[in-house]
């Protein structure tokens, strides 16, 4: 079993097309991803890695495991 940590976005971004989302599309402050009327906001580039907290709570607003995201 692999642990967490820290994400690159385009590795985000990747995970989240695998589950069904499309974009991402800009919104006023971040850009986010859809799928259906579901938006999960994805942090904007800024040439580092997403920390745990944010990949967490993403993780929350997908109601999947942390294993299951692992796994994508």
């Amino acid at each position: 079993m692999s642990s967490f940590s820290p994400l690159p976005r385009r590795i985000l971004i990747r995970k989240l097309r695998k589950l069904g989302f499309s974009g991402p599309y800009s919104a006023t402050r971040h850009e986010y991803m859809k799928r259906g009327s579901e938006k999960i906001f994805a942090p904007n580039p800024h040439g580092k890695d997403i920390g745990l907290p944010i990949v967490k709570k993403i993780i929350r607003q997908l109601k999947i495991s942390n294993q299951e995201f692992l796994d994508l």
